[in-house]
């Protein structure tokens, strides 16, 4: 009988395993953040309802149709979220960030719906869908703007009537595609007014297009009328998001190319120090910055982003510069009068150092991660060689642990192309002498140290990212030093043999 069966206690153990595996799994799916981010989304759909049933809340009779929009809205914003979880990921896992995108929305199709009902035009659509494409451009990227702006002109079009116009979404979409596609990044003041510019000139073009395609077709003066109105809220934003531009910033915690730009000057305070209290350190940072610009551009990162943040990386050694090689200037080495354990500390400590003082200039968070990451959690080979040769007898022999610098780890490949760039900058420095084939050889061999020691496990990097990032920051450094043909000495000057041969003399004698 089937109760008196013996059962096999490994087997018992298994099952049990599994059992415990999927419970975690599903618990950590299931997690209070889940439930937030599902709790935000229920008030952004019931929030959208409201907004675009709006006038039809007052009438009579009106349930199936207020029934038919909440499902359809619901559709929207579940293909939404599906979208985002898919593509931008670090948004479901932060509210705020959730918050801040439905937020827009939401003050978005309220502008729509109130310029529909108080104005009775259309053309609050098109801005606001304009403001919808560059704001996510800037914020996040053109893939993942696009893809939200077509949602967020499903919804617009709705809010503006209460049906959908086939035209009115068509003219949307051609605005939010031609921004989307144009704003890669923002380097300069105008081109923001560019991009408007050309996104008017396309809705006024499909606009009058689609007027005449219309089964009653207005006037050829209506037609040009309602484009026009549409390609002047499509300028104008441009103009709107180009002075709030430093507020749309600080709101989704992002710095544009321009931002980055200011804070390449050389006259910003934290620059400034630097170049005045630890000279050293300054020059190292500007041509770390040129190495990981380079590289990041050979892989096609955000270069700008590596050569700001790379001036930056090192403005913890500010409080200690003379305790740093770099910054000697012919002194005695401090380390010197120190035991390795106290110089490991002393060097840790210009990470945290670098951190606070990042705070306190309100560095933005862009630039912070390379301040916590450009070491990662290497070793600090030197100190950690020193107190192996200094420990006694009977001392046990140093953890390498207590050498290792406390990271993180460089979570982007720009962060990891600046670690790189230090490193060996650093190393080819102290060769004494410099030729493209040592680069080479040094540039190779600290790639391979760091990517065994585990240091770009969590930036995604590839192996055909780190080769081209290798030949990149070679050709870089061998231009860096490039030999140079000595100058032709006038004749009164005494030559450098006769020199030495005098210094000979005197010492002998």
């Amino acid at each position: 009988m089937w109760f008196f069966k013996k059962t096999n206690p490994r087997r018992n153990q298994l099952r049990k395993n599994i059992t415990t595996e999927r419970f975690s799994k599903i618990s950590q799916f299931v997690n209070a953040r889940m439930i937030s981010s599902a709790l935000l989304w229920l008030v952004f759909v019931a929030v959208c309802v409201f907004i675009l049933s709006f006038e039809l809340i007052h009438q009579t009779g009106v349930y199936l149709k207020i029934i038919s929009m909440t499902v359809i809205v619901i559709l929207i914003s579940l293909a939404a979220a599906l979208y985002t979880s898919h593509y931008q990921k670090r948004v479901i896992n932060n509210l705020v960030r959730i918050f801040t995108l439905a937020s827009l929305f939401i003050v978005l199709l309220a502008t729509v719906k109130l310029g529909a009902l108080l104005f009775g035009q259309n053309f609050w659509a098109t801005g606001t869908a304009v403001t919808a494409a560059i704001i996510l451009t800037i914020a996040y990227d053109q893939r993942f703007a696009i893809g939200m702006s077509i949602f967020y002109c499903f919804l617009a079009s709705f809010a503006a009537k209460d049906r959908m116009d086939i035209n009115l979404l068509l003219t949307m979409s051609a605005a939010v595609i031609t921004c989307c596609y144009s704003l890669r990044e923002i380097r300069t003041r105008m081109k923001l007014l560019e991009v408007s510019t050309l996104a008017a000139v396309v809705v006024f073009i499909i606009s009058i297009a689609l007027g005449f395609l219309a089964v009653e077709p207005d006037s050829a003066g209506a037609i040009s009328k309602n484009a026009g109105f549409h390609a002047l809220a499509t300028f104008l934003v441009g103009l709107l998001i180009q002075g709030l531009l430093p507020l749309i910033e600080k709101i989704f915690r992002i710095a544009t190319s321009m931002t980055l730009l200011d804070y390449s000057d050389a006259n910003q305070p934290l620059l400034k120090r630097l170049a005045m209290e630890a000279p050293g350190t300054f020059s190292h940072s500007l041509l770390v910055g040129s190495i990981a610009e380079a590289a990041a551009e050979a892989i096609g990162r955000n270069g700008l982003l590596c050569r700001v943040g790379a001036y930056y990386h090192d403005i913890g050694k500010i409080n200690k510069p003379t305790y740093f090689t770099e910054n000697e200037m012919g002194s005695v080495n401090r380390h010197k009068e120190l035991s390795p354990t106290m110089s490991q500390l002393v060097i840790v400590g210009h990470v945290k150092d670098g951190i606070e003082m990042a705070k306190e200039y309100a560095l933005p968070a862009v630039l912070r991660q390379f301040i916590e990451t450009h070491h990662g959690t290497t070793l600090i080979e030197y100190f950690y060689d020193q107190a192996k040769k200094k420990r006694d007898e009977k001392q046990s022999e140093p953890s390498e642990s207590e050498f290792r610098y406390a990271g993180p780890k460089p979570r982007t490949k720009e962060a990891a192309i600046v670690m790189l760039s230090d490193t060996v900058e650093g190393a080819v420095r102290s060769l004494t002498e410099v030729t493209p084939t040592r680069i080479e050889a040094v540039v190779h061999n600290m790639a391979m140290k760091r990517l065994q020691d585990g240091q770009f496990d969590e930036c995604d990097m590839s192996l055909r990212e780190l080769s081209q990032i290798e030949a990149s920051i070679s050709k870089t450094l061998s231009a860096h030093h490039h030999g140079r043909i000595a100058y032709p000495k006038p004749p009164d000057e005494p030559q450098e043999s006769n020199i030495q041969q005098e210094q000979n003399g005197t010492k002998t004698s």
